[in-house]
């Protein structure tokens, strides 16, 4: 008998110990229309001693949805705006092979125009000495 009063006793006073904090694992205690509010009551004892005890509310389901939900939002405009950018580079970097090919395509054009423009200049000169 006494064993069985040692266990119940133990067990009301374990089961005492775990609901002291006011069931905060209940989903009645959330409120969606608060986030991580904090009330403060102060109390004076009858020996003239002040206690302060600072209760701390339970976090809102809500306003963890709408923080998902905003950085959801922002994650595809990030998206949108790499994609934009993908975009403005692969134009620029067919603009930039097109010119490179196209200045390419001069110089050989320009190398060969000044051959011929120092061959002529050979020919003048031979020209020249033939003449004297």
């Amino acid at each position: 008998m006494k064993r069985l009063i040692l266990a119940l006793s133990l067990i009301f006073v374990i089961n005492g110990a775990a609901m002291a904090d006011g069931n905060a694992f209940t989903p009645l205690n959330f409120n969606d229309t608060q986030y991580g509010t904090t009330t403060t009551t102060t109390k004076t004892s009858q020996y003239g001693n002040v206690t302060t005890n600072s209760i701390e509310e339970a976090v809102g389901n809500g306003n963890i949805q709408n923080a998902i939900q905003q950085l959801e939002n922002a994650q595809v405009d990030i998206r949108n705006d790499l994609l934009n950018c993908k975009t403005k580079y692969a134009d620029v970097d067919a603009q930039y092979k097109l010119i490179k090919n196209e200045r390419k395509s001069l110089k050989k054009q320009v190398s060969s125009i000044e051959k011929r423009i120092k061959e002529i200049d050979k020919a003048k000169e031979k020209i020249r000495k033939n003449m004297l």
